[in-house]
């Protein structure tokens, strides 16, 4: 302002110069005129000397005055409009730099702050004290460290690599100390300084790193997946020491599915998060867990080649996954198998080494689970016989290659068959007669045992339809049939089928269905009593804790597994036991048959003890449906002729 009032005065002297000299100009010429005339003249002479000044006056005014007036007020205008102008930049400028959302740093040529926003020294924790013009890059760093914010590694190569950037344009990503990510990008300027911008991107990077983690994890269990499997196996390859194998061990959960189908998928997912937490436990920190899907897992094992390492893992695989886990308050037991290959004598590639451990595992599932077992070339072989199998029977169910054999069973008091057991045979194209102790393995694996189930089971209610009343007709039922949410259901529509009574049906079951008893399964078994469906215990005394099925549900029949019978005469202990069986039944109120009764001898023997009811190759060896059906009716033949001799 007094810059500006010091130009006007100045300006103002100026005119007033310009002014005396145009006076002057007209007015000396004039003097010098008047003063030539004579002296009367002389008034004349002020007077027209007056008027030449009174006219000139509005010609200085306008060419004069006026010009200088306007061009002052444009000026006066120009400058406070460019100072308003330069004011609202200076707002503008500072006003963008704060609120950037990127921290901004200006520095010149000798690493001295220019200027910066409230944004970069809110980013490094630094206060307005520490981030004045001036400030060198080098005092900004140090005040960074007090504050315990440094990056690559050290504090002092953290001060290292950015006091040493080259001043060109750079972008670069790194991790601070407190564990955020900061964007860092430079631009230079000219003259030697450059502009330092500065963004956190740690959601961004965090986000980056979950997709990375999601795409080679399992979302349920946190385990590696099988791409990221891949990629670890070549690096488990490349980096063996000499002397070292690279083992896979390939496993899943016994018995899993009845989790899922008792306890609901929930309970499933949490078994399986519990089942991949002990695992860890297991392996070493460069062992690698990976879930291949489902309830199968993979582990990558370094081991010593010629050692015993290999199946010392497997064996603590085994242990700890066949302990009880707790799920939401139930107790779930289910065990675990493992197949196992070794590279390189059972494959080169990780693909081929699971496939191998696949087969190892088939095999190992196949000897009765809760086992681990080695690959061996032959199980290819075996595996391509029991494929072939599995195809086989799919089209013998097509193609009617099915039949059921029907084999007596005996009431000892009357001499009289009172039931027969429907026993499955397979005619194959080729291989002739099958008995179902060779296929029946094979159909449980896949649904197949639930369709060839019905199947036997319409048949058999149909043939025993014709019968004489007083014989039932025995039908096994595998515990996968139980498993299948509709066996009551295929029961019900086998006897409305065939029209045959529900009380001249009795279904067999193994101790394997009880063990894997569930409400569901024991309600089952209750529904087909309150229909008059008998409920016979096969096999009775060859699995476990056989005592505890009869507290848990009422059999009508309990049946003596042939192994018992078989040494009856030569082993005083089979005898006894057969005994002990018979005095437990009738104590219970429930019927007993005995099975494997092959001689006379043996016949004698639970007759002794008081046996009512037994079958075996003694009174008939299985037969087709139309030879029963004569063995039946001339053995009624037979009991009405006596019957009419003694009256």
């Amino acid at each position: 302002m007094a810059k500006n009032r010091g130009r006007r005065r100045r300006d103002d002297v100026r005119l007033m110069a310009r002014i005396a000299a145009i006076v002057l100009a007209v007015e000396i010429p004039a003097a010098m005129v008047a003063a030539a005339l004579p002296v009367q003249y002389w008034p004349m002479s002020l007077i027209n000397g007056a008027l030449l000044v009174f006219v000139c006056a509005p010609i200085i005014f306008f060419s004069v005055v006026r010009p200088y007036v306007l061009e002052r007020d444009r000026a006066e205008m120009s400058a406070k409009q460019s100072a308003d102008e330069l004011r609202a930049r200076n707002e503008q400028f500072d006003a963008a730099l704060q609120h950037m959302q990127h921290g901004l740093a200006m520095f010149d040529a000798q690493q001295r702050l220019i200027v910066c926003n409230q944004v970069y020294a809110h980013m490094f924790g630094l206060s307005l004290d520490e981030v004045k013009p001036g400030t060198t890059l080098g005092q900004i760093l140090d005040a960074r460290i007090k504050r315990g914010l440094f990056a690559f590694g050290s504090p002092e190569e953290y001060r290292r690599v950015l006091l040493g950037e080259e001043k060109g344009r750079d972008s670069t990503i790194h991790q601070l100390s407190d564990g955020r990510w900061i964007a860092a990008g430079r631009e230079p300027l000219a003259g030697g300084g450059w502009v330092a911008t500065n963004q956190d991107v740690t959601d961004r990077q965090r986000s980056r790193e979950q997709i990375t983690f999601m795409a080679h994890h399992d979302a349920l269990t946190g385990l590696p997946n099988r791409a990221l499997l891949d990629e670890t196996f070549g690096y488990a390859l490349t980096s063996a020491n000499p002397g070292e194998v690279v083992v896979v061990h390939l496993l899943d959960l016994d018995h899993f599915k009845n989790v899922n189908d008792t306890l609901g998928h929930q309970a499933g997912d949490k078994l399986l998060q519990a089942a991949a937490s002990r695992l860890r436990g297991v392996v070493r920190d460069f062992d690698t867990i990976a879930r291949m899907g489902g309830d199968e897992f993979v582990i990558l094992q370094k081991a010593r080649a010629q050692s015993n390492d290999a199946e010392a893992l497997a064996k603590r695989i085994i242990d700890v996954l066949g302990r009880p886990f707790d799920i939401d308050g139930h107790i779930v037991s289910v065990g675990a198998s493992v197949g196992i290959a070794v590279s390189p004598d059972d494959g080169a590639a990780v693909d081929q080494l699971i496939r191998n451990a696949d087969l190892a595992l088939y095999q190992a599932k196949g000897n009765g689970r809760g086992r681990h077992t080695f690959f061996k070339p032959e199980m290819e072989d075996r595996l391509i016989a029991e494929l072939t199998m599995e195809s086989d029977l799919r089209k013998a169910l097509a193609a009617g290659e099915f039949e059921l054999y029907f084999q007596p069973i005996v009431d000892l008091d009357r001499d009289e068959i009172v039931g027969c057991e429907a026993l499955l045979r397979w005619h194959h194209p080729e291989k002739g007669l099958v008995a179902p102790g060779v296929f029946i393995a094979f159909a449980e694996k896949g649904d197949l045992i639930n369709r060839i189930g019905e199947w036997a089971l319409r048949q058999a209610c149909l043939t025993a339809k014709n019968w004489p009343e007083h014989v039932r007709v025995c039908v096994n039922l595998s515990p996968a049939q139980f498993q299948n949410t509709r066996v009551l259901e295929v029961i019900v529509g086998a006897l409305a089928a065939s029209g045959l009574p529900p009380e001249r049906l009795e279904v067999e079951i193994t101790e394997t269905v009880v063990l894997r008893s569930t409400a569901e399964t024991i309600a089952t078994l209750r529904n087909l009593r309150d229909l008059g469906v008998r409920v016979a215990l096969d096999d009775f005394g060859t699995g476990y804790a056989s005592l505890s099925y009869l507290q848990r549900f009422r059999f009508d029949r309990i049946k003596i597994d042939h192994c018992f019978t078989k040494n009856i005469i030569t082993d005083p202990s089979s005898l006894e036991i057969v005994r002990a069986v018979g005095l437990l039944a009738g104590g219970l109120n429930i019927d007993m048959t005995v099975e494997g009764i092959e001689s006379r001898e043996q016949l004698d023997a639970v007759r002794s003890i008081g046996c009512t009811e037994a079958q075996g190759f003694l009174f008939g060896q299985p037969m087709p449906a139309h030879e029963i059906e004569q063995v039946l009716f001339s053995e009624v033949e037979r009991q009405r002729t006596n019957a009419d001799a003694a009256a």
